[in-house]
């Protein structure tokens, strides 16, 4: 089902509390979009967490030949919403595919809105990244809570759920199990599906999961 998703749709916006692990999902994702696609750009649209941001990871994502669309070199680590005028252009662009990674909070939410015009133009899908070992993503209600918030901020519907549950080195199938089945639970009352769950490669021959697998590289800190 990934592989139809991915193809099918042209803007992939990846959103998600602290932690989550939301931007090493977005890489992920463009680096797999790069595979069947010539044209991938991938767009650091987190102004919501000084840590672990695609701003962060630019030598190693255009190693990988992404296009890499981030704020203007002199406000790469500040922490206020910079939209560049260039990013609207990728989202309607056909011969791209664009990844988004975008915070959380009522700044992610605002950057999105601000781009409102263009993602109505553009084929665009939301995933709604999660690790229950987070806090506010710790239970159901917590994260349906979320769920209700963001969408309320952002104004329209949030379409998949990625499980993305880890305890970094520490990660074991158990953990990963009772990951997915909060977000089964979850995605029973929301009606929004689980695309896939993710799992570090380094583990992923011993990890067995009821969702899709998907395979990703750890890019921040050496941890599972």
């Amino acid at each position: 089902m990934l592989e139809h998703i991915l193809q099918e749709y042209q803007t992939h916006i990846f959103i998600g509390m602290g932690g989550s692990g939301k931007t090493e999902i977005a890489i992920n994702i463009a680096i797999k979009l790069k595979e069947k696609n010539e044209n991938v750009a991938i767009v650091d649209l987190d102004v919501a967490t000084p840590y672990f941001r695609v701003r962060d990871k630019l030598d190693e994502l255009k190693n990988n030949n992404l296009r890499v669309v981030t704020p203007p070199e002199r406000y790469l680590h500040a922490d206020v919403p910079i939209i560049t005028a260039e990013v609207g252009g990728y989202l309607v662009n056909p011969k791209f595919k664009t990844v988004l990674d975008v915070g959380g909070d009522e700044k992610g939410a605002t950057v999105l809105g601000s781009l409102k015009n263009f993602l109505d133009n553009s084929k665009r899908v939301i995933y709604f990244v999660v690790n229950t070992k987070r806090p506010f993503t710790q239970n159901e209600n917590n994260i349906k809570k979320n769920i209700i918030q963001i969408e309320k901020k952002i104004r329209t519907k949030i379409d998949f759920l990625i499980c993305n549950t880890h305890l970094k080195n520490e990660t074991t199938n158990l953990i990963i199990e009772e990951g997915e089945k909060i977000l089964e639970n979850v995605s029973r009352e929301t009606n929004i599906p689980v695309l896939f769950t993710a799992v570090s490669e380094k583990i992923s021959d011993e990890i067995e999961t009821k969702f899709e697998k998907f395979p990703i590289k750890r890019f921040f800190k050496d941890y599972y």
